[in-house]
């Protein structure tokens, strides 16, 4: 943080859509994701005088070992379908899908955006 306070800069936090959008049976599980949105906005107002900005990244599900854990069903093309239709962009996030956010969010682009969660779900949180 001494860096951070001398220079300014960004933090990024990523956490999932599930901390905006929950899903049945992960009570918990999404109360956490959402903890990590709420103490990102309260990061910002403790830090935002030494011109530190902090946001978040929420993606949706992408092709894990987790995958038939979050859909809460078998991973069965069948399966699969109905959680991608879910998914107006019709996808699961890809590496690439957070790293570009991540990027945007870190560059001097967005040298006046803190303290958002932005949701790179092709849709879902709609």
């Amino acid at each position: 943080m001494p860096y951070f306070r001398e220079q300014g800069g960004s933090a990024l936090n990523v956490t999932l859509t599930v901390g905006v959008r929950p899903r049945p049976g992960l009570v918990w599980y999404n109360g956490s994701k959402a903890a990590v949105i709420i103490a990102s906005k309260a990061l910002v107002v403790e830090l935002g005088p030494d011109r530190i900005r902090v946001n978040c990244i929420n993606p949706v599900m992408g092709e894990t070992a987790l995958l038939s854990e979050f859909m809460d069903m078998e991973d069965t093309p069948e399966n699969r379908r109905k959680f991608l239709a879910t998914i107006p962009l019709g996808g699961l996030s890809m590496p690439q899908d957070i790293a570009n956010a991540a990027l945007y969010l870190a560059s001097d682009d967005t040298e006046f955006i803190t303290g958002i969660a932005l949701e790179v779900d092709g849709g879902r949180c709609v």
